[in-house]
């Protein structure tokens, strides 16, 4: 999407100012909007508010939220405006990236709006990540907090944990074990360190109990063999170019599977698996 260009800057009016429905911030600090207000009051609007024209001889606010609450707060009846020309879907994703850019948003904010860039206006991961001057697995990782529920989200917050909190809490993936190991990293404080130790184990723990269940189908391993040898078929049988080796070491079997990264395809089965006797 194309944004516009077109610019100018000007003193409205600060009734004529109307907020933006889109935008990403949904909260907003009593005591910094009062230090913000009296940072204008002393020494006036440093960096003007982004907004466009609408009907009625109104202006939609696309970037600036924060600082116009504190303009009438400080009693700024003139605001000086920057104002642009843009579609509805521009200002939706100028209001989106201005924000986002600033790094001040909080986390969750931060990953919703990322979101909406994506879902609601048609912008890659890509561009999102190059216009946020981020990383792909970045903007991956914080699309992925969003799969906390809102409860959890809102515990995170209140309680100000990190992002690098919520990640390590997320690694947990039944939702119940979610909220005690949460409520267990609240209560007591812990770090984000101490938090990643704590799903660690908490996860050792859930894999070795089912372990030590099901020792007794072990004793036969031809039934392992099967199935990585059927994997195999069946990745072969959809056009994959997979191939599977396998050695009797004497005290072991090697296997070794490739799998290209391509998906490459092929008209007919490639390679059979080794099927040397174990």
């Amino acid at each position: 999407m194309k944004l516009p260009d077109k610019r100018r800057v000007v003193e409205l009016p600060a009734e004529k100012l109307i907020p933006n429905p889109r935008q990403p911030r949904k909260t907003f600090s009593k005591e910094e909007l009062d230090g913000l207000s009296r940072s204008i009051a002393s020494n006036g609007l440093l960096q003007p508010i982004s907004v466009r024209r609408t009907s009625g001889g109104k202006y939609e606010i696309i970037a600036g939220e924060r600082r116009w609450r504190a303009c009438v707060q400080a009693g700024m009846r003139q605001i000086p405006c920057l104002v642009q020309e843009c579609s509805d879907a521009q200002s939706a994703v100028l209001a989106i990236l201005e924000n986002l850019q600033r790094q001040d948003l909080q986390v969750f904010e931060e990953a919703e709006g990322i979101r909406r860039l994506m879902e609601d206006w048609g912008v890659t991961q890509e561009e999102a990540a190059r216009r946020l001057g981020k990383s792909q697995s970045a903007i991956a990782n914080k699309l992925r907090l969003l799969r906390l529920t809102s409860e959890e989200r809102k515990c995170i917050v209140e309680n100000g944990l990190s992002e690098r909190h919520a990640r390590a809490i997320l690694r947990i993936p039944q939702e119940e074990a979610r909220k005690k190991l949460l409520a267990q990293v609240v209560e007591k404080g812990l770090t984000v360190r101490q938090t990643e130790e704590l799903v660690e184990k908490t996860l050792e723990e859930k894999t070795a109990k089912p372990a030590r269940g099901r020792t007794f189908i072990a004793k036969d391993i031809r039934i392992f063999l099967n199935t990585i040898d059927h994997a195999i078929r069946t990745m072969q049988d959809a056009g994959i170019l997979a191939q599977a080796d396998r050695k009797d070491m004497g005290d072991y079997l090697e296997y070794t599977v490739k799998i290209p990264k391509t998906g490459n395809s092929s008209k007919g089965r490639g390679q059979q698996p080794g099927r040397k006797p174990a």
